[in-house]
């Protein structure tokens, strides 16, 4: 892919190598021992999800913990629109889950969405000793490397957030791996490969029959796509709470 291509060639062209710390955490408790520049991973699907908003146009995405604050944001943001689920399911009184595929750009673009999920969101706000928090997910999981690359900071936190942030997810985990792989220089050979197998190892339940309308298998093509996007997600935060900015690398 053309994007993939010149965020490659940043890398090799300036021979950078990344040679401070990188620290690989897991789930919730994981979020909260995150030091440095930290990169809150969900491919399944919060963050390639938020991805796929802002290239939809959407007008800012805020990143929420609770349902609760997700309906107390809608009622004081004009064109707010509520996106998320609890147990891969849509949240109820929401206007859409966390599925890529279902959502539109003729839906979502110049809206703000209030975003809340299992996993993905709770790692942003459980994050408290992160110096920097930008979102992770393979589909810019190249541009991610190129951010640190250019930020250089001491220590770089790779949170994999996993199922609900209590168990592990095989996708999260290659994506950490992904991208450390690429800050080392030494970037994973057979990523096709890696992707295409988490069909039965992590992504099962987007081909299961009885289960389409909460995992549609469109999202699991959609979510492995990587290096899709030349943009990271930056955490930011103002006098309503989090902000997801994107952020061109």
């Amino acid at each position: 892919m053309r994007n993939g291509v010149m965020l490659t060639n940043f890398v090799m062209e300036k021979n950078m190598k990344f040679e401070n710390k990188i620290n690989i955490l897991h789930l919730i408790e994981g979020a909260k021992k995150a030091e440095g520049l930290t990169v809150i991973i969900d491919v399944f699907r919060a963050f390639s999800l938020e991805c796929y908003l802002h290239d939809m146009g959407v007008k800012e995405i805020r990143p929420i913990g609770t349902i609760e604050e997700a309906f107390r944001l809608h009622d004081i943001i004009p064109d707010s629109l509520l996106v998320g689920e609890r147990g891969g399911k849509k949240c109820e009184g929401f206007d859409f889950g966390n599925s890529p595929s279902s959502v539109s750009a003729k839906a979502v673009a110049g809206k703000t969405i209030l975003h809340t999920t299992s996993a993905g969101t709770q790692g942003i706000v459980n994050a408290k000793g992160a110096n920097e928090i930008i979102t992770g997910s393979l589909v810019n999981a190249k541009a991610i490397a190129a951010y640190i690359m250019k930020k250089q900071p001491s220590v770089v936190s790779l949170v994999c957030m996993g199922n609900g942030g209590v168990r592990p997810a095989a996708e999260d985990e290659l994506c950490a791996e992904y991208i450390k792989s690429i800050l080392e220089g030494n970037e994973m050979p057979d990523m096709k490969q890696r992707t295409a197998a988490l069909q039965q190892a992590g992504g099962e339940h987007f081909f299961n029959p009885d289960t389409q309308e909460i995992f549609p298998e469109p999202d699991f093509w959609m979510c492995i796509q990587y290096n899709r996007f030349p943009f990271v997600i930056r955490i930011e935060k103002d006098e309503l709470g989090f902000v997801a900015k994107k952020v061109l690398v």
